[in-house]
């Protein structure tokens, strides 16, 4: 025979495993950062319209960082400065595809990379967010993907920007940190003739 206590206890205990296996599910969840959530944002501004010969081949979503260091700067007293970003790249079906680095490169999975050199830029839509970039490119790789890219645009920025704070004195030199950004990026190549 179960006693009254011992039937009210056990459906307690049950109610309370699914709430802890819940919020378990839900913890590594956020731990694993933000899913991609591509190509939603505005029109590219006109300073950014890449060359009447190329056309967009296709669009990648960034989730990552930009680093920066703290460094003396030219005007005196201390200042962050951009060392380089570090992001995955996600197609439209939210697979990882890619890799962006210094250089600024972006790498496909497949072995082929691009390198660009800024062309033009514009604000961000907040001042958190980087600027946007157009940016002339250079295959850098073997072929695949990214070896026709002529041009690349970096788009819908939401994050990025060097702290406000945290570097000051020269205590604080060579002190790096990682700001999250994520950006969609739009590669092109030579309209086909």
């Amino acid at each position: 025979m179960t006693s009254i206590a011992t039937a009210v206890a056990q459906p307690r205990l049950h109610a309370g495993l699914v709430a802890a296996a819940l919020c378990a599910g839900l913890l590594s969840a956020c731990a694993s950062g933000p899913a991609p959530q591509a190509y939603a944002g505005k029109p590219a501004p006109a300073a950014l319209k890449p060359a009447d010969n190329e056309q967009a081949a296709f669009t990648w979503h960034a989730v990552g960082s930009q680093i920066y260091e703290c460094r003396a700067s030219d005007k005196g007293g201390w200042a962050w400065v951009f060392v380089a970003p570090e992001a995955d790249l996600f197609n439209q079906k939210d697979e990882k595809v890619g890799t962006h680095g210094a250089g600024p490169h972006w790498a496909a999975l497949d072995g082929s990379k691009t390198v660009g050199t800024v062309k033009a830029r514009a604000d961000g839509e907040r001042p958190s967010d980087i600027p946007l970039l157009l940016l002339t490119a250079k295959s850098a790789g073997m072929p695949g993907k990214m070896a026709a890219v002529t041009s690349v645009q970096r788009l819908n920025t939401e994050g990025g920007n060097a702290p406000a704070r945290g570097c000051a004195t020269q205590a604080d030199a060579g002190k790096r940190v990682k700001e999250g950004y994520t950006a969609d990026y739009v590669f092109f190549a030579a309209k086909n003739t």
